[in-house]
């Protein structure tokens, strides 16, 4: 067993206004679990975080037992960066772009409307507007220097959509955020804001590139194996409330 088996999770309590934490095993024991009931309800934490392995039938019924939600499936991709590009670093400058700042409008309500598929929606203790306000946030910060890029897809010179890219350890990408306006979708820019990704992990002579996303987001997936993306891991994501957000106290 880990010496913590729980961590505190700063600045999702503060954006939520709750008492927020991340359970570290991705396994469960029973000894595991109970030590973090001990550790939440000492510190007065409103909700627990669990990303489990999803090949352990031990883990599963152990979280159900103690409470923990199911909320979603943690699907993992990658796709080698090739040395030369070839079709897919074809990227019409007249559809994607770096972004400028005078995108940032567009973006905040397109952030606001394009990630209902996450768990931080599929929980209903969460209200919808935080989760807005969530995406919102995420974007602005992306767009201040948390992203190591970010490219805004245009439609008729008005931003369409969005993706940001981070470079991780080991030589690799990683894709933050990605949404194209449904109004602009089936026009090709999901895959050309892929390929100004693979272009800029080209460049920064990254081996690979990786990216997150929601079992039950389908499109996504689809726009993801189109551009030679394939699945790495699944896992599951669980919270448990200790505590509703108004303040009463849950068994």
């Amino acid at each position: 067993m880990p010496d913590l088996v729980c961590e505190n999770l700063a600045w999702d309590s503060e954006f939520f206004g709750l008492r927020i934490a991340r359970l570290l095993p991705r396994r469960l024991t029973v000894e595991i679990v109970e030590e973090a009931e001990t550790w939440c309800r000492a510190g007065k934490i409103d909700c627990l975080y669990f990303l489990a392995d999803s090949d352990d039938p031990h883990t599963v019924r152990i979280a159900e037992d103690r409470r923990f939600r199911f909320l979603d499936v943690r699907v993992t991709l990658a796709r080698p960066i090739a040395p030369h590009g070839g079709a897919d670093s074809a990227v019409s400058p007249e559809m994607v772009r770096a972004f400028r700042g005078e995108d940032m409008p567009a973006l905040r309500r397109l952030a606001r409307a394009s990630h209902r598929d996450s768990r931080f929606y599929a929980d209903p203790m969460f209200p919808d507007s935080a989760c807005d306000a969530l995406y919102e946030t995420w974007i602005e910060k992306s767009c201040a220097g948390y992203a190591d890029a970010v490219f805004v897809a245009e439609v008729d010179s008005a931003p369409a959509g969005y993706a940001t890219v981070h470079r991780d350890k080991d030589s690799r990408g990683r894709v933050g955020l990605i949404a194209v306006d449904p109004g602009a979708q089936k026009k090709g820019l999901g895959k050309a804001l892929a390929a100004a990704m693979f272009d800029w992990c080209r460049r920064e002579s990254l081996q690979s590139i990786g990216v997150v996303t929601q079992g039950r987001n389908i499109p996504a997936q689809r726009l993801y194996a189109r551009c030679g993306f394939l699945p790495e891991s699944f896992q599951f994501w669980y919270h448990r409330w200790f505590a509703h957000p108004c303040g009463t106290d849950l068994p």
